[in-house]
């Protein structure tokens, strides 16, 4: 962990150093911009890993057919099953576990700022990284809305530190349900809403907002800051994945599609038979329907015919 120690109090001490310029060095708000501050760093530098994320994440996706035919074909022998399923991720680039990636590399650089704070606050004199004994006592005693960032929800009976751990606790549950969700509702094709790959995500969608709210309740105030600012991140870049560039054959597919055609037509750039044609299918449900004439009883019809002669 000692290399890590270094990286993090490099990273937090440049940030603290910029808002201790402005707010104090001893003031919470400084020190929790500078955690904010290192979580998007971290995040920045994880964007390339995101990338081989988002793109294993649909080959898995789009191969779920497949895989379905497979699991017919071999269902009856395990063994070649598991052969041909790794065969298949190989060959498309896919991999299973790739959503876990980010948070797995997180947890370490996570524990690293656990240790950092909870050390501050208890053993000062002892220093990790490039933290001094002074900088240690102004992070274990900084105070942000009238809470400790070094306690804990179940620590302390301070009243403030429990609102504001609740209330980061929750931002943290929401904001993980929230991104998970939006993949499974805006990004993912029919196809591949049931097999195992479904399984996993659906897995994930209630799982791991449940290990946040139950895990958050033991970190300090400081490191739900950090968390929450990564779910931020990851909802928002996520949003903006799938409205750009947007898995084949999802709605957010279709309604990039619908974006890309409306902004066409108001540019002038699309053909005038394409617009025409884009503008009856628009004005179609306003028609009304063609009613059929009601068919005449046949003695309704021999009095008509009597009223002509």
């Amino acid at each position: 962990m000692a290399p890590l120690y270094y990286v993090i109090s490099a990273v937090l001490l440049g940030f603290h150093k910029l808002f201790g310029d402005i707010f104090g060095p001893a003031s919470g708000i400084a020190w929790v911009a500078s955690i904010v501050g290192l979580t998007l760093v971290i995040r920045a530098a994880l964007i390339p890993l995101f990338v081989k994320q988002i793109k294993s994440s649909r080959n898995m996706q789009l191969i779920q057919p497949k895989v379905r035919e497979l699991q017919k074909k071999y269902g009856h022998d395990r063994e070649k099953l598991a052969q041909e399923t790794m065969k298949l991720y190989r060959e498309s680039g896919s991999n299973p576990f790739a959503s876990c990636l980010p948070i797995l590399l997180q947890m370490p650089i996570f524990l690293a700022l656990f240790r950092l704070i909870d050390q501050a606050a208890k053993h000062p004199e002892d220093v990790r990284g490039l933290m001094t004994v002074k900088l240690n006592e102004q992070f274990g005693d900084a105070v942000f809305l009238g809470a400790k960032i070094s306690d804990t929800f179940l620590d302390t009976n301070d009243l403030s530190v429990r609102v504001l751990a609740a209330a980061l606790v929750v931002a943290m549950t929401v904001t993980t349900f929230l991104t998970q969700r939006q993949l499974m509702s805006k990004n993912m094709p029919a196809d591949a809403l049931s097999g195992p790959y479904a399984q996993q995500q659906k897995l994930l969608l209630y799982v791991l907002p449940l290990v946040f709210a139950v895990g958050g309740i033991a970190f300090p105030v400081g490191v739900l800051f950090y968390w929450t600012t990564s779910n931020i991140w990851t909802m928002g870049q996520q949003f903006y994945v799938i409205r750009n560039n947007p898995a084949p054959g999802t709605p957010a597919a279709k309604a990039k599609a619908d974006r890309d055609r409306a902004k066409a037509i108001r540019k002038g750039k699309l053909p005038e038979a394409e617009v025409a044609q884009a503008e009856i299918a628009a004005a179609e449900p306003l028609r009304p329907a063609r009613q059929q004439p009601q068919r005449q009883p046949r003695s309704q019809r021999s009095k008509n015919k009597k009223k002509k002669r």
